[in-house]
């Protein structure tokens, strides 16, 4: 199996190709959990997957309480469905610990400083208020307690994987924080062995073909608890060894073709990059870095040909539309039609007109 036919089964169980989801909750629950480190990029991520769709029905999601955003996996913000956020940070919140403790100290922020926060947050968003981060932030230097220099972000974030706040909906282009048991009263209660094998029948069947080295760096998890989770899923899996690695997905899925893989353009910090360890199936090693130029962490929306990243692709909103700049690392040739094409897609994705579309070396 080639490197192509892997990125085409990628494609295909990750809703990229041929999907058949209507409903912005069924992308987030057929992945586990969808990255979303960049808002604007992750509602595209989520868009991307459903035919004809638009921003306004994914954002319609969110104040519809359909789909959470919050710090999850990895101590990263993730949408992931309502119910599962307190397990998945059951299962982060262990491995994070130690690596907290010590930020919190390089940033001066002890313990009875963040139950100071925790109280001034949570008593302001009582009885279903909708707060933006920089009035919460603004409450907080109120009471004498800097948040500058990164110490505000991680206040928050604290008081998240305590499990008592998330993200609730744009209110304009502010994201507001809600409190988390207001806004998702029922939670399902899973056992850690439970929650690595929910997590695991999720990311493989969701994310295969993948390893198990994969999974655990997606979850956040050991590589020990990676395995448990992956042996207690292994019934409703199949396995296929490549080059010596053993890959997994769901036992359901059949094998698309490879030559459906066609044209994407795929936001920053997608699932179909980010959700691998080993990336080296659809990202040539001198491509690589220039999707991550710097190597800041951030990712670069990327076009996909083939299952293959080709290049990247920038967007920037105007007052009047929408204008839309592709990057390719070679000549696309006769490709360049149906790129062009995708960005009409996106265009549309957001419902502004295209006032310029470029492709760059023309």
């Amino acid at each position: 199996m080639t490197n192509k036919m892997i990125a085409a089964q990628r494609l295909y169980n990750q809703k990229i190709v041929d999907s058949k989801l209507i409903k912005p909750e069924q992308v987030v629950k057929e992945l586990g959990a969808v990255q979303a480190q960049d808002y604007m990029q992750a509602m595209w991520a989520i868009g991307l997957r459903i035919p004809s769709s638009s921003l306004a029905d994914i954002e319609r999601a969110i104040a519809d309480r359909k789909m959470i955003l919050n710090w999850t996996l990895r101590g990263t913000l993730h949408f992931v469905p309502p119910e599962d956020v307190k397990w998945m940070h059951q299962l982060s919140v262990p491995r994070l610990a130690g690596q907290t403790k010590r930020r919190n100290a390089e940033l001066g922020l002890d313990d009875q400083t963040l139950e100071r926060c925790r109280h001034i947050i949570v008593n302001a968003l009582q009885g279903g208020k909708q707060l933006d981060r920089a009035l919460l932030l603004q409450l907080i230097e109120e009471e004498g307690i800097h948040t500058g220099n990164q110490r505000g972000y991680h206040m928050l974030w604290n008081v998240a994987y305590q499990g008592l706040i998330c993200f609730g909906p744009m209110n304009g282009k502010q994201q507001t924080i809600v409190l988390l048991e207001e806004w998702v009263p029922q939670f399902r209660e899973l056992s850690y062995d439970e929650s690595l094998y929910e997590l695991a029948r999720r990311y493989f069947t969701g994310h295969g073909l993948a390893t198990v080295q994969d999974f655990a760096w997606w979850a956040g998890i050991t590589l020990t608890d990676a395995r448990r989770g992956l042996e207690a899923a292994k019934s409703q899996l199949q396995s296929e060894v490549i080059d010596g690695s053993e890959y997994w997905m769901s036992a359901d899925r059949l094998e698309p073709a490879a030559e459906d893989s066609g044209v994407h353009l795929v936001p920053g910090f997608d699932e179909y990059i980010l959700g691998y360890k080993d990336r080296s199936a659809v990202l040539e090693p001198d491509v690589a870095p220039l999707i991550v130029p710097g190597n800041n962490g951030v990712f670069l929306p990327t076009i996909v040909v083939e299952g293959q990243v080709v290049g990247t692709w920038k967007r920037t909103l105007k007052t009047k539309g929408i204008e839309i700049m592709i990057h390719p690392f070679a000549d696309l040739g006769d490709t360049e039609k149906l790129v062009l094409k995708e960005a009409e897609r996106y265009a549309a994705f957001i419902g502004l007109p295209v006032l310029k579309m470029n492709v760059s070396g023309h």
